[in-house]
Order: C-alpha cells, then structure tokens, then sequence
C-alpha cells in the first residue's frame, strides 16, 4: 500500500478505534487493523482465524468491497 494509504488506515485505527479490513499479498489473508508501527512501516492485525499477525505496508492492501 501507498504511505498516504498506510498512514490513513492507522488514523482511522488509532484515533478513531476503527478496524479495517487488510489483505496480505503475499498469503491473501484477512486480518483487520488493531494497531500500527510507525518505525517499522507495519499494520498489527488480528487475522479471522483468532492469530495476531504483524505486516509490512508493502505487503497488505486494504480490502475493498
């Protein structure tokens, strides 16, 4: 994802307690946003089957309807 894309998905998910739908591009895995890391450019996501997973912003895109 683009750094304006990142950077939205983790305003939506810090400041506004949002979660948002996440693919991985690599293992096409959902998991939705609970937290980011700025230093490292990654989205924490819980993923559907209960597991937490970290991802790269260069290997997610949001999930869109």
């Amino acid at each position: 994802m683009r750094t304006s894309d990142y950077d939205r998905v983790c305003y939506l998910t810090e400041q506004r307690d949002e979660r948002i739908p996440l693919r991985n591009l690599r293992t096409g895995q959902v998991g939705y946003s609970f937290g980011c890391t700025h230093e490292g450019a990654t989205v924490q996501v819980k993923l559907e089957s209960g597991e937490l997973d970290s991802w790269g912003m260069d290997e997610c895109s949001e999930v869109t309807h």
